[in-house]
């Protein structure tokens, strides 16, 4: 039987904390999510690893640097309402659900939608809905939301998901140049958002994330 408790603290000391993620509550609910349990089956031996882990359908899980550095920038607080676009198992969601007063998840592969709504119950994540539909319309019904977090690649950001950001909310995603990407995160003001660069990560693009969807004048 594996020790997935003694590997979380390894994740946690050689793959977190070397990467400038300071703040405690990320660490202290990534120490607690059981990451294997939001892979699937077959993959639980490699839940650990300090990369993306692949869960089919062209999506996966974000490797635990990325996601880390990801919550790290966009800083959620105990009362904010957070939306987890691309949700796939619900690592993410689960590990936001330590972190924010409610999460909504929008995935739109049924089976992982089904699958990540029955994980997350598992495993008493209460402060976290799952919304199977379409990644670029978001949940528009249960914003607007304070953070949103984009768990995949983007080549452009879809207006419905900016629309549903607060003024002063902040939007993480990783945004893809051919086979490299860089993590900025966003801040809206005055119904505009402005970017800053992050880091350097990588992701598969999200259904309705690339280039060729957006409008073209």
């Amino acid at each position: 039987m594996a020790d997935y408790s003694a590997r979380r603290t390894t994740m946690v000391d050689t793959q977190v904390r070397p990467s400038d993620v300071t703040k405690f509550p990320i660490i202290d609910a990534m120490l607690r999510v059981p990451r294997e349990a939001y892979v699937p089956d077959g993959r639980r031996e490699v839940a650990y690893a300090g990369n993306n882990v692949e869960l089919g359908a062209g999506r996966v899980v974000l490797e635990p640097r990325t996601l880390a550095k990801m919550l790290e920038g966009l800083d959620i607080q105990p009362d904010e309402l957070a939306l987890d676009v691309g949700c796939g198992l619900g690592y993410g969601a689960a590990v936001m659900s330590h972190l924010a007063e409610a999460v909504v998840c929008v995935e739109e592969n049924p089976e992982m939608a089904a699958e990540a709504e029955r994980i997350l119950g598992e495993n008493g994540a209460e402060n976290v809905v799952v919304i199977d539909g379409l990644l670029a319309e978001g949940a528009a019904k249960h914003g607007p939301y304070d953070v949103i977090l984009i768990e995949g690649g983007a080549e452009h950001i879809p207006q419905a998901l900016i629309d549903q950001l607060k003024d002063g909310g902040r939007v993480a995603a990783i945004f893809m140049e051919g086979a490299l990407g860089i993590c900025r995160i966003g801040y809206k003001f005055d119904g505009q958002v402005s970017w800053r660069f992050s880091f350097n990560a990588g992701a598969p693009v999200l259904p309705g994330f690339g280039r060729h969807n957006a409008f073209v004048l």
